[in-house]
């Protein structure tokens, strides 16, 4: 019999678990029936737990705690205040990790597989958003294991939806763009289908974007009716809010107009076109990351063989007209929303048990990865839309005479300068003092098949390793952010390249006017007044272009100083052969 693995979609409004029968992916049900879990966990003051189902029973009569998906691997800062300083959420049981509330819900999942299956069940593949950064893959890593599951394998969502969508379609050869709109997250990626090959071209996405947002914003509409501002209530009122915008969401989805209504406060009406104006924001964000994940994969909505739908809030009908704008044709429904992923999750636990014939995956890097060097630039190791599982390294030398150290800045971006670009995490390479340009170290990036980052930084000379997961590291990569960074990149390549220009052109400048300076002074009568002068000239363009900042005059100067010193240079290496030559016992 083979290994049991099992594919689930842990969600930010509910999660499903599946696994492969017979070669094709089945959802499992609990006890009655129900094969979609709420991503809700209420905890009592004595530590008991309650998760989905019996969980959201609560709702409005004690804190339940819902969405946890969007906190998990965050800062406080990029919680909304859900988060105290320290990253934990407070629960009747006391303060608990986004990780651990999580992890109750994967303990559900598990345990509905087990009482279906008849059998114990240790191994999963989770899907996360693909715009989850290492942090966030590694904290969902995590609750997997205080679930008491082995992860091994973590899968982005829009794979999962196209894994299923393709099964049946594995000897046709197609691109596809995966839409994945969800409770608290939207993803949307552009596949290649070819022969049972699955490759990404392109991804995008925002971390913070989903149903949850709509909810709050037609709650903050009514609120505002009221002369109240959402942002004021407390926890449990707002929730009570929140979950009737959520009521009136999925009502105008049927209807031209709904009431939002709240005992012993009042009534508001909202109509569908309302509902579009407070949506506005939200599909314009859609959009920009739609397009620019066709950009990237340098396809057009003509290219495109379907477009699939997935994640619960796909259903409405204005982000369903939206997308059949985008991509100039009407979308593939034929994927459930809500079960696609976890179909697609067993899908690959199918592959990696030896049950579904072979497929294979190959997803992608959404942000270029890259060191800090010498002049504050970033050197990119891993370019975005690199395909994963991949590596790349490169080797760095030490800057400064008697430097006993170097300082690794790993970081994630697409801007020249490191300043600009996020920063993932830091650490130190020592090595024994050395002249400058004489240390080695060797820096390579490891990107798994989970999207989890590992930097190795080796010391040539020592042959000392120092390994860095740098999955601990929470930047917050939601689409406006990384849309800035994109469009950042674009809107100033001249002034970054420029940037750039100057820092190489003074680097080598300082590296070569005392140079120079020695080799003149060792030089001696060797050299005509004619020489002298031309050397004087060009290195006072040289320092005068530093001076002045100015890039073109600062390249053109160091070039002409190399071209100048280049007769000396070759006349002092001669001048050293002699000597050895001539003394051959030293």
């Amino acid at each position: 019999m083979s290994e049991v693995i099992i594919g689930i979609d842990l969600g930010t409004t509910q999660s499903a678990v599946a696994v492969v029968d017979s070669g094709f992916p089945l959802l499992l049900a609990d006890l009655e029936g129900r094969s979609l879990v709420p991503s809700a966990v209420w905890y009592s003051k004595a530590g008991g737990v309650k998760v989905g189902h019996e969980a959201l029973r609560l709702a409005g009569i004690e804190e339940v705690h819902t969405s946890v998906k969007s906190l998990i691997g965050r800062r406080a800062s990029e919680s909304d205040g859900r988060l105290t300083a320290d990253g934990h959420i407070i629960t009747a049981a006391g303060p608990k990790l986004p990780e651990e509330v999580s992890g109750e819900i994967l303990a559900t999942l598990k345990e509905i597989a087990e009482n279906r299956l008849e059998t114990e069940v240790t191994k999963a593949v989770l899907t996360v958003p693909a715009y989850f950064n290492d942090g966030q893959r590694a904290a969902t890593k995590e609750a997997g294991r205080l679930a008491g599951l082995e992860v091994v394998r973590i899968l982005s969502e829009p794979t999962a939806a196209a894994l299923s969508y393709g099964l049946d379609r594995l000897d046709e050869s197609s691109r596809v763009a995966v839409f994945d709109l969800g409770g608290g997250t939207f993803d949307v990626s552009v596949l290649e289908m070819r022969e049972g090959v699955f490759e990404v071209s392109s991804t995008s996405g925002d971390t913070d974007l989903g149903g949850d947002n709509f909810d709050k914003s037609i709650a903050g509409f009514a609120a505002a009716k009221f002369g109240r501002d959402l942002g004021d209530f407390e926890s449990m009122e707002r929730v009570q809010w929140i979950s009737e915008g959520r009521r009136v969401k999925l009502a105008l989805s049927e209807a031209d107009e709904a009431i939002f209504r709240i005992p012993f406060t009042g009534e508001v009406l909202v109509s569908r076109e309302t509902f579009l104006g407070l949506m506005k924001p939200f599909l314009a964000r859609m959009e920009s990351c739609c397009r620019r994940a066709m950009l990237d994969a340098e396809v057009t909505g003509k290219d495109l063989t379907a477009v699939v739908m997935v994640g619960g809030s796909s259903r409405i009908p204005m982000v369903k007209d939206r997308v059949s704008t985008i991509f100039e044709q009407e979308p593939d429904l034929i994927q459930h929303p809500d079960e696609a992923i976890a179909r697609g999750a067993a899908i690959q636990a199918g592959i990696l048990a030896g049950t579904v014939r072979e497929v294979l995956l190959l997803d992608v890097t959404p942000l270029s990865l890259g060191i800090e060097t010498m002049g504050g630039l970033m050197n990119v190791l891993i370019s975005r839309n690199t395909t994963i599982p991949c590596k790349a390294g490169e080797m760095f030398t030490n800057a400064v005479e008697g430097q006993e150290s170097m300082k690794v800045r790993v970081l994630q971006g697409e801007r020249e300068l490191a300043k600009d670009n996020w920063e993932l995490g830091s650490f130190e390479v020592r090595f024994e003092p050395n002249r400058r340009g004489q240390a080695r170290v060797g820096v390579e990036f490891r990107i798994d098949a989970d999207g989890i980052l590992s930097v190795l930084a080796r010391d040539v000379a020592s042959n000392v390793d120092t390994v860095v997961k740098v999955g601990s590291a929470a930047v917050d990569v939601q689409e406006t952010k990384v849309e800035q960074m994109v469009s950042e990149s674009v809107e100033f390549a001249f002034e970054d390249m420029n940037a750039r220009v100057f820092e190489e052109s003074r680097l080598k400048a300082e590296e070569l006017l005392p140079a120079v300076e020695v080799a003149m002074g060792q030089a001696g009568t060797f050299l005509t007044q004619k020489e002298i002068r031309e050397i004087r000239d060009a290195k006072e363009r040289v320092e005068k272009a530093i001076e002045d900042q100015k890039v073109a005059e600062l390249k053109v100067s160091v070039e002409q100083l190399d071209a100048v010193t280049e007769s000396l240079a070759a006349m002092l290496v001669e001048e050293a052969t002699k000597a050895i030559f001539s003394n051959p016992q030293d």
